[in-house]
């Protein structure tokens, strides 16, 4: 059972990223939500400075990015509300690597929230499961095959996310900072891709999924630079 604090008092650092399910077909992986008991004696909160996110000391869970904020992204089904529209093959292609990029986040923070004790990591990983149900569902609509479909954690169609993963886990592998910091890495080095993908996108649906990508990310990013610092 992982310890539920990081200093030397035990600090309650509950919450989960936003879970809301979407009427799609395509599954969202797998991942239980949280669980144990309340937040930390009045004491124990005080003398954390640092956001103790979702967990508000009484046993209730909000929707958060990790330090306690409400999130709505991906998961909440409004991007594939919006209308369809023209795909060109360049976006097609793009919105395959998106899944892959999803899978990568999925599969990392996975890797490292049964490595550590920082939750931040687990209600991650579970937002990135429903980033990938969205993508997928997107895929489909356009009839662009789905290079995730059926791969196993840590394996991906492209050599290179191959590589990046590899290359991420090790250096993440080396001790908890580290991979907080390849949680910050990963999430800042996707950015400027999604915003690209946003700009050129002339379809509502597709442009408004990497809208909501974007500012789910920039929510993650912050969240690992807070536990990070």
């Amino acid at each position: 059972m992982k310890r539920i604090g990081k200093t030397a008092i035990a600090l309650t650092t509950g919450g989960a990223l936003a879970l809301g399910g979407i009427a799609v077909a395509a599954p969202v992986l797998a991942g239980a939500g949280p669980g144990g008991p309340g937040g930390p004696p009045a004491a124990s909160q005080a003398a954390d400075p640092r956001p103790r996110g979702a967990d508000d000391g009484m046993g209730r869970f909000q929707h958060g990015d990790g330090m306690g904020r409400s999130e709505r992204g991906p998961g909440d089904g409004t991007c594939l509300t919006a209308p369809s529209g023209t795909v060109t093959a360049e976006q097609k292609t793009a919105l395959a690597a998106q899944a892959e990029e999803e899978k990568l986040s999925h599969d990392l923070y996975t890797a490292f929230a049964a490595r550590y004790d920082a939750r931040v990591f687990d209600r991650i990983a579970k937002a990135e499961s429903n980033h990938l149900s969205a993508v997928r569902t997107l895929l489909d609509r356009y009839g662009i095959s789905d290079p995730t479909e059926g791969r196993s954690s840590g394996q991906f169609a492209s050599a290179d996310v191959k590589a990046e993963y590899d290359r991420l886990l090790a250096q993440g592998s080396a001790n908890e900072q580290a991979a907080l910091q390849v949680g910050a890495t990963a999430e800042k080095t996707q950015l400027p891709t999604m915003r690209k993908a946003a700009q050129d996108a002339k379809a509502a649906d597709v442009k408004r999924l990497y809208d909501r990508l974007i500012a789910t990310s920039e929510r993650h990013l912050a969240a690992f630079q807070e536990w990070g610092s």
